[in-house]
């Protein structure tokens, strides 16, 4: 397997498939990121269309003193933000399940399992939608793409004290709305 670097020096070379290798290996884990930021399936396959675009373009800023994917995701954060802006559309919490989708179901022993899990799930997607933009991508930064504070940092390109600040504000913002969707399997 070809190395990052390799891809991103022969792509700045010309060689338009080593950045196709770079596409390859990162868009499903972007789109992910991104759908559930934007919660819409096909705003998110518009952003994460644009964040590769703007990174081919951009691909010479590329300083290495992060990874690939990093630089790749504050484009896409940043895409995100401004297609928001332009677009202005709230989405309901209906029409958010509708384009995530469910997860698939966990096939446990107990038939009632996978529903309790299913139904949990979507609890934690509204409560999710209710959060501002601000605080639901700091939250996937964080819990679902597990980037460090320093990182999410970098893509923000906020202090690490915001970050903090922000997580700890978020979560707190979470817990109030799992708190109204799950009152009984969320503490007072």
């Amino acid at each position: 397997m070809i190395d990052e670097l390799s891809l991103i020096d022969r792509s700045l070379g010309g060689d338009s498939d080593a950045f196709g290798e770079l596409v390859r290996r990162y868009q499903d884990r972007l789109y992910s990121a991104v759908v559930h930021i934007v919660r819409c399936r096909a705003e998110a396959e518009d952003v994460v269309q644009e964040a590769f675009i703007q990174a081919y373009v951009k691909l010479q800023t590329f300083k290495h003193n992060s990874r690939f994917y990093t630089w790749l995701y504050r484009i896409a954060v940043n895409v995100s933000i401004s297609h928001r802006r332009r677009r202005k559309i709230e989405v309901s919490v209906e029409q958010n399940r509708e384009a995530t989708g469910d997860e698939p179901l966990d096939m446990s022993p107990s038939p009632s399992e996978p529903l309790e899990l299913d139904e949990r799930k979507q609890r934690l997607q509204r409560a999710m939608a209710l959060l501002t933009e601000e605080h639901r991508t700091i939250i996937v930064l964080r819990h679902m793409e597990e980037f460090s504070y320093e990182e999410i940092a970098g893509i923000l390109e906020i202090s690490v004290g915001t970050v903090r600040s922000r997580l700890h504000r978020a979560r707190a913002q979470l817990l109030v709305h799992l708190k109204t969707e799950m009152p009984d399997e969320v503490e007072a």
